[in-house]
């Protein structure tokens, strides 16, 4: 069926009337991994014909967005970002003007209560029997229960500071997580709307990878944030601005924090159901994250044994900035402990942000990697990874070196 639509669409092609419906629904039908060659030569026919394509431009750049993803596979360009179809959400990045820093917040914000809203209510719809969407080994009513919890511990600081929290009255978990769905669908654009629905491309029918990319996607979400906010203290510490400083390295440790209960979620995946998916998932793998390597960069520069390693080759643009001249949050630390410009008593309250952010970081890194043992044993990874044995490596990585001057606790 949805080859017969895109062909009819073909032949009169507009960009503002591609048939995103139908293309998804046979993937979301067989997996990505096993879409019909058929529909993917007419996916690429269409991508060839972009250059000629008329319409508003975010219309366009949201239909090549799409493409990029959908057809990863074929092109033997299936990574991590494609997987999570990273460039549909538009995250904040590396290149925006820093002052947008302090809106960064808003964005995330939104974006995070958005996906895993999208994900419970993705759970709602196959306990309600509203779905056939991913229909293979649905979790039990306990595993799904946990699921609306903690995914409410997530998103709802988000929807304080959204001020949608109203109308949270509900006691039973999976009626908290339908007034959540509620609050934050009415809340959401046509844009966010289409960015959400298209932004899930499983690569097989397996339930629980909706779950999977979900949360990889809000942890993703959450490292732009971060890379944001720690190129904001850089910023305020070169303007001598230490308190400002100060708030955008506590507001990273707050957003790490408020992301945890993700680990949560993600432990209530059936294992099984994991290393099925998992088999299709070859070539895409976390160490392909750029957001992370962004937060890990710019905390402090790597060691040059880190940088020359996999996870670095992995993702040469930002390999590249940290071999050019990237500004660290440790360097501009030093920086001023070294000058006589900030008594040492002004940057105390910086050094204990800074060991606060330390700290949560290693957390995450732990709690990471003991998921990762849980779900693959010692198993190898995907991608450019050696399993959990690499996460065992790197999991104390020290964050910033500046702090050892710090006399913070």
């Amino acid at each position: 069926m949805s080859t017969a639509e895109l062909r009819s669409w073909l032949r009169t092609p507009a960009v503002k009337s591609f048939p995103y419906g139908a293309v998804v629904r046979e993937y979301h039908g067989v997996g990505k991994h096993f879409v019909a060659p058929e529909l993917l030569e007419l996916l690429a026919e269409v991508r060839d014909m972009l250059p000629e394509l008329s319409g508003p431009w975010p219309h366009v750049q949201t239909l090549a967005s799409f493409l990029s993803t959908a057809l990863d596979k074929p092109d033997k360009r299936y990574d991590y970002p494609t997987y999570l179809a990273l460039s549909l959400l538009q995250l904040p990045g590396p290149d925006d003007p820093v002052e947008q820093a302090p809106f960064a917040r808003t964005r995330c914000d939104r974006l995070t209560a958005q996906l895993v809203c999208d994900a419970l209510g993705f759970e709602l719809s196959a306990l309600d029997g509203r779905t056939t969407l991913l229909p293979l080994l649905r979790p039990d009513p306990t595993a799904v229960g946990k699921r609306f919890r903690h995914g409410m511990r997530v998103i709802r600081p988000a929807l304080q500071r959204m001020a949608l929290d109203a109308g949270l009255t509900a006691t039973d978990p999976g009626d908290l997580a339908r007034q959540a769905c509620a609050a934050v669908y009415g809340d959401m654009s046509y844009a966010e709307r289409r960015a959400v629905e298209l932004s899930i491309l499983p690569v097989y029918t397996m339930h629980d990878e909706y779950l999977f990319l979900r949360v990889l996607q809000a942890f993703e979400t959450t490292f732009s944030l971060l890379s944001t906010q720690i190129r904001g203290a850089i910023a305020a510490l070169d303007e001598g601005e230490i308190e400002r400083a100060v708030h955008f390295v506590t507001s990273c440790e707050t957003a790490l924090r408020e992301s945890a209960p993700l680990f949560s979620m993600l432990a209530t995946m059936q294992i099984e159901a994991f290393r099925t998916f998992r088999e299709f998932t070859e070539g895409a793998s976390a160490i392909q994250s750029r957001n992370y390597k962004l937060v890990e960069s710019l905390c402090r520069k790597p060691d040059s044994d880190r940088v020359d390693s996999p996870a670095y080759h992995s993702v040469p643009d930002v390999r590249t900035r940290v071999l050019g001249s990237q500004p660290t949050l440790d360097e501009a630390y030093s920086r001023l402990c070294d000058s006589d410009v900030v008594a040492g008593d002004a940057l105390k309250p910086l050094a204990e942000a800074m060991n606060a952010f330390e700290r949560a970081l290693l957390r995450w890194r732990q709690t990471h990697y003991r998921l990762a043992v849980r779900m693959l044993g010692e198993a190898s990874g995907t991608g450019y990874t050696e399993g959990t044995p690499y996460l065992a490596a790197v999991r104390d990585i020290p964050v910033f070196r500046a702090n050892e001057k710090t006399g913070a606790p």
